[in-house]
């Protein structure tokens, strides 16, 4: 969600769901603007207007609008929510193009309001689009501290979750800088604000990335591990077997200590301290070859067993939640949604 390097998941899945609207000659396998997302979303809500909203939720250092997509259809019910940054075109274009004709993914969407937030880090993934020199800017657009030339914050530092502790570095020029102080951005202000305003409805809070093929679990803090940590592991082992059936790619799960090296201050830290208790943080494709820069000849696999991954996990939160089931019924929904 936070870093804006071009070829994270958030374009890669801009890339392939665009296949919904051909009218405008979007190409799925290619790399996208932020104003081609833009127009991708405001026309979601055209085609859709029963279950597709657009949520203005706060503003980024430069002033732009943060904005998700709230999908769900009006039950005149409070409902449950899930929680996905960096993951938009692919995952709503699967929604929509199911729930009217799947019986279970008609239920979630009764059930469940989806938050969809497209791209957080605004302003830093615009900057990656200048020139090839700013191609991997992965911090926001913030300025640095005072006699610091430098600016940007890395925003999956800067939540208020064991923050500034390790995993970082306080020189403000490093790509790893947390921030001055916990909350200091405004970008994770909006994302606090939003989902603390209303966390006992959270089911779910999914955070996609790239790269390392790995499925990351709270704690980033060696010291901490979190309360429900065996369910977790057996979710995220589900969902990794879920993904690796799609085209045999491995997923790793684990807590990024465990199988990444430790991080405090992330947004998936953050969410599980708020008692959202299926929390996790999605490391794309691949494990290192092209890092970034992913080939977009991959792009459309790439999407593909992720959104199988997330399918599984939203699907045990669902039914756990709803009919008291166990993550059975997600491998049943996994195998069946094409």
């Amino acid at each position: 969600m936070l870093i804006s390097v071009r070829l994270s998941f958030v374009v890669l899945l801009s890339a392939v769901g665009t296949a919904t609207i051909e009218r405008v000659q979007y190409d799925h396998y290619k790399y996208h603007p932020l104003t081609e997302i833009t127009s991708w979303m405001e026309q979601m809500v055209k085609d859709h207007p029963d279950v597709v909203t657009v949520v203005k939720y706060g503003k980024t250092y430069e002033s732009r609008d943060i904005s998700l997509l709230k999908i769900g259809l009006n039950t005149g019910k409070e409902k449950k929510a899930i929680w996905m940054d960096s993951f938009c075109q692919y995952f709503v274009r699967e929604i929509l193009q199911t729930y009217k004709t799947d019986a279970k993914m008609e239920e979630m969407v009764k059930n469940v309001d989806f938050y969809v937030t497209p791209v957080l880090n605004i302003d830093g993934y615009i900057y990656t689009w200048e020139n090839e020199t700013t191609r991997l800017w992965r911090k926001n657009k913030s300025p640095g501290p005072k006699n610091c030339s430098c600016y940007g914050t890395d925003l999956n530092r800067n939540f208020d979750a064991n923050w500034g502790t390790v995993g970082v570095s306080f020189n403000c020029c490093s790509k790893f800088y947390p921030g001055s102080k916990a909350m200091s951005e405004l970008e994770i202000k909006a994302v606090t604000d939003f989902v603390g305003s209303r966390k006992d409805s959270f089911l779910c809070f999914l955070s996609i990335h790239s790269y390392g093929q790995m499925l990351l679990i709270p704690y980033g803090h060696p010291s901490y591990t979190a309360p429900n940590y065996g369910e977790l592991m057996m979710v995220g082992q589900g969902a990794t077997e879920a993904m690796w059936k799609v085209h045999q790619t491995n997923y790793t799960v684990g807590t990024p200590p465990n199988v990444l090296y430790p991080i405090t201050g992330s947004a998936t830290d953050w969410a599980r301290m708020q008692g959202i208790p299926l929390t996790y943080t999605f490391e794309l494709r691949d494990n290192g070859t092209y890092r970034f820069e992913l080939p977009e000849d991959q792009i459309q696999p790439t999407c593909e067993e992720a959104y199988r991954g997330v399918l599984y996990i939203i699907t045990y939160a669902h039914d756990k939640t709803f009919n008291g089931a166990v993550a059975n019924t997600a491998v049943t929904l996994s195998g069946t949604l094409r």
